[in-house]
């Protein structure tokens, strides 16, 4: 039995149930099996499935998986400590990505999300976990990029990758003329800057609509246009609010007719190519009304709500394409394309110590957290 120190969450025992905090615990698991590994996590990457599974929302993941409590935390780097006897390709003292699947189905696209909600998962919120050998990715010893860089690369950035390939191949489905500029715009996440990166390395104008100025600062850096969202301070569509509050309506228009104008300066009055949207609700109505005709709307994240209304009439005539995708495909083609041109989240050399993750979880929880990716460290490299 393997004993360690892990910061849990346990089960909700209210009905609805309240948000639940972190606990520090003594947590014992069993030895390895011949396909597993025992790893030292190093460095975690804090993500937005971390901070719904505190809410419990949209589900109580520890009632659905069936257990008392769990440790969240599925994406970061970590260091092999042992190898099962059948492992073969991974040895001690072997730094690794992790990847975020437990189950994958016959095609390789992710079921379940190992750390969430898949049962008997340890996250990375332990001092010590055990992995199967295929759910990490050695980091090649010669490679230019930090342990902190591919911690964060390790959900947004493989999620970008998979995302941008089936958004940007739906567009060029039918506008496949030569010659034609993509406008790429999104709404602020780190998810959204790895996929606008992409999309500016691949010809396009890319936009990130953000409230932050840090945020704004490292975009602009980074070869990004922005659009400063403090300036539609009523842009978040309440359908209720809407047909009940007159001034709430009167406000809300202005702000929308506002940044849809300012759509059509930046386009040339033709509209946003693709908008990759993983907000949801709030920011859905303008992200359909910026669009181009035959233009992309792709999310892969419900950061406010996991339903949306849509008048498929609308989407039709404008010839829409909704792109729906979730983690990413088993395959190492983004972790190559990472590492040959240098496509990782810039250091910002913050990091949040063991000791205060649970500060971490309040802090992102609010909107106080200014990175887009949010490192904490659970092991001395």
């Amino acid at each position: 039995m393997i004993s360690t120190d892990a910061w849990v969450l346990a089960a909700g025992t209210s009905f609805p149930t309240a948000p639940g905090r972190l606990q520090r615990e003594t947590l014992r698991f069993g030895e390895i099996g011949a396909n597993e590994v025992l790893a030292e996590p190093l460095y975690g990457c804090w993500e937005g499935n971390m901070s719904h599974a505190l809410l419990r929302s949209p589900v109580d993941v520890c009632r659905q998986r069936g257990e008392d409590r769990i440790v969240l935390g599925n994406a970061g780097v970590v260091r092999i400590v042992d190898t099962g006897c059948e492992v073969e390709h991974l040895r001690p003292g072997d730094l690794c990505v992790l990847l975020s699947v437990d189950l994958w189905d016959a095609h390789g696209y992710p079921v379940r999300i190992f750390a969430y909600d898949a049962p008997g998962s340890i996250g990375l919120l332990a001092k010590q976990v055990k992995l199967r050998a295929d759910q990490v990715v050695p980091i090649a010893r010669n490679s230019r990029h930090s342990l902190q860089q591919w911690a964060a690369f390790s959900i947004r950035y493989a999620s970008a990758w998979d995302n941008w390939q089936v958004a940007h191949g739906a567009w060029r489905l039918q506008m496949n003329e030569p010659g034609l500029t993509p406008e790429v715009w999104a709404w602020g996440g780190g998810v959204a800057l790895a996929e606008l990166l992409l999309a500016r390395s691949q010809g396009c104008r890319a936009t990130m609509v953000t409230s932050n100025d840090q945020r704004a600062a490292l975009c602009r850096s980074l070869g990004l246009e922005t659009v400063d969202r403090r300036e539609f301070p009523d842009l978040w569509f309440d359908e209720a609010r809407f047909g009940s509050d007159l001034d709430y309506r009167r406000r809300y228009m202005r702000s929308e007719s506002a940044f849809l104008q300012l759509v059509k300066e930046r386009t040339g009055g033709a509209g946003v190519s693709i908008f990759i949207d993983n907000i949801g609700g709030p920011v859905f109505r303008p992200t359909l009304k910026a669009l181009a005709r035959q233009g992309v709307v792709a999310t892969c994240g419900w950061k406010e709500g996991e339903s949306l209304v849509v008048n498929r009439a609308a989407e039709c005539i404008g010839r829409h394409i909704h792109v729906f995708t979730h983690g990413a495909r088993r395959s190492l083609e983004a972790f190559h394309y990472a590492e040959r041109h240098d496509w990782l989240a810039p250091p910002d050399g913050n990091v949040w110590d063991w000791e205060r993750i649970p500060e971490l979880a309040d802090e992102f929880a609010a909107g106080r957290v200014a990175s887009y990716f949010p490192l904490f460290r659970v092991n001395a490299d």
